[in-house]
């Protein structure tokens, strides 16, 4: 289904969401957990660690840290899309989502989850602030994270301490990433629309992310 083509939904925070979206949003958010919680326990050993006692604890750092990230990114497209009239809805790409699961095993992630597929006449500027939009969430996520870190470090627990820092780099990462003004990035539409705001944005997060790993927190995320 394209978004001119809707089918029967639900309303959710103001926002329209078809059934169709929804099933999407939830098996990307599942896949994209599953793939990191594989990634993260160091690929094809990952198996014995997530069947393990401590294999809920992994599973649900992951989706409330890479999943969150990417599903809220999408959201935000769709929320910017939505308030200038456009037709807005997330597609999955279930073969991308595959690979992003089959890549963890080998020790790396490649993860193109889909994309919000949005129409309607709009402006340069609309289009800019609706590719910004995914990017500056995952930036304001990295400072929702980074109290969770320090709260960690406070207690002496790992779980927090992983949770956050993980919530921290991979929001970082994420917002750097898709600021690359190349193909079907985000970046590409915010550096047509105005180049000192993708300048700022993308400085900031290339900065963040690259400040955050080389810190002694950084290693909690990778």
């Amino acid at each position: 289904m394209t978004p001119g083509t809707r089918s029967a939904g639900v309303r959710i925070a103001g926002l329209q969401f078809s059934r169709t979206e929804l099933t999407d949003l939830l098996v990307a958010w599942l896949a994209l957990g599953v793939a990191f919680a594989i990634f993260f326990e160091g690929g094809a050993g990952a198996i014995g660690a997530l069947l393990s006692a401590g294999g809920v604890v992994l599973l649900f750092v992951s989706l409330a840290t890479a999943g969150v990230a990417f599903l809220l990114h999408e959201i935000a497209h769709k929320v910017v899309a939505v308030r200038y009239d456009q037709i807005a809805e997330f597609r999955a790409d279930h073969g991308m989502l595959f690979l992003a699961v089959m890549s963890a095993f080998l020790g790396f992630i490649f993860a193109a989850p889909g994309a919000v597929h949005h129409q309607g006449r709009i402006t340069p500027r609309e289009h800019g602030h609706i590719a910004l939009a995914g990017p500056a969430v995952n930036l304001a996520l990295s400072l929702v994270f980074a109290p969770i870190l320090l709260v960690g470090f406070a207690i002496a627990s790992d779980v927090l301490a992983v949770l956050g820092a993980r919530g921290v780099a991979i929001n970082l990462f994420l917002a750097a990433f898709n600021l690359i003004p190349y193909g079907p990035l985000d970046g590409r539409t915010v550096i047509t629309w105005s180049k000192p705001v993708w300048a700022a944005t993308f400085i900031v997060s290339a900065a963040a992310t690259a400040g955050f790993l080389l810190s002694g927190a950084g290693v909690y995320a990778f």
